[in-house]
């Protein structure tokens, strides 16, 4: 019987893509929770909601206390559910990703997400891309957990230890994500890393970060199990 494995998806680009609503969550969360528009908002790519906002905070003069932070969160889920409609007109699921989530559960996986969004906007942008299907959403590791990506990493996988009574050896636990920070999470928190070229990271540029394997994209279920699990390597070819 094989061991236990677990999956932890990044979410966008790699599941999905909601563009241009984050920026849009941002600052109507903003400006309800501070009282004034939002002036400058922090880089994203492949940081946590808490390195964020904490910048986005500092950019606009405002004190980065966990009171703010709090509400901000708050603010930010609320503004999700009122337009995941939006979501589900804009967005669009990644190709392949719903297939790849059920070829995964089909082989016995625990999954959930490792992403630097905080749990409420993950499960609005799932839920309306209609993504939410094989995903344990309360043992993933959220951007409101912590600075360092490999601290989410960390924490998915001691909740998800606990949640389903298993070990889950570092060779079984995954992360699949598009960029070069996705990789370094992994790495770092000890586990193995798959990298899918579907956001503005190329596959050259995944491999230089060290992923374990690398992929164009998830459209080929059979090659992204053999990738997750050590039989393809970084070219995409058989090892």
């Amino acid at each position: 019987m094989a061991e236990p494995a677990l999956i932890l998806w990044d979410i966008d680009a790699t599941l999905l893509t909601v563009r241009p609503l984050g920026q849009e969550i941002h600052a109507v969360a903003f400006a309800e929770t501070v009282g004034r528009p939002l002036r400058e908002r922090a880089g994203t790519t492949g940081r946590t909601e808490r390195a964020i906002l904490l910048e986005t905070l500092r950019l606009n003069d405002v004190p980065a206390d966990e009171a703010t932070l709090a509400a901000l969160y708050d603010a930010m889920g609320r503004v999700a559910r009122s337009i995941e409609g939006r979501m589900r007109e804009v967005g669009r699921p990644m190709p392949g990703a719903a297939e790849a989530v059920a070829s995964f559960a089909a082989d016995g996986a625990v999954q959930s997400v490792v992403t630097g969004n905080i749990r409420s906007v993950t499960d609005s942008k799932l839920r309306a891309l209609g993504l939410t299907d094989h995903l344990d959403l309360a043992v993933g590791g959220y951007g409101d957990d912590s600075l360092d990506r490999a601290e989410l990493v960390r924490q998915a996988v001691t909740r998800a230890g606990a949640a389903y009574g298993r070990v889950f050896a570092p060779a079984r636990v995954v992360v699949i994500g598009d960029t070069p920070y996705d990789v370094q999470g992994a790495r770092d928190a000890g586990v193995r890393s798959v990298a899918v070229a579907t956001g503005e990271t190329t596959v050259a540029e995944l491999a230089a970060a060290g992923a374990d394997a690398v992929l164009p994209d998830l459209t080929d279920v059979a090659v992204l199990a053999r990738a997750a699990f050590g039989t393809v390597g970084t070219d995409g070819l058989p090892v």
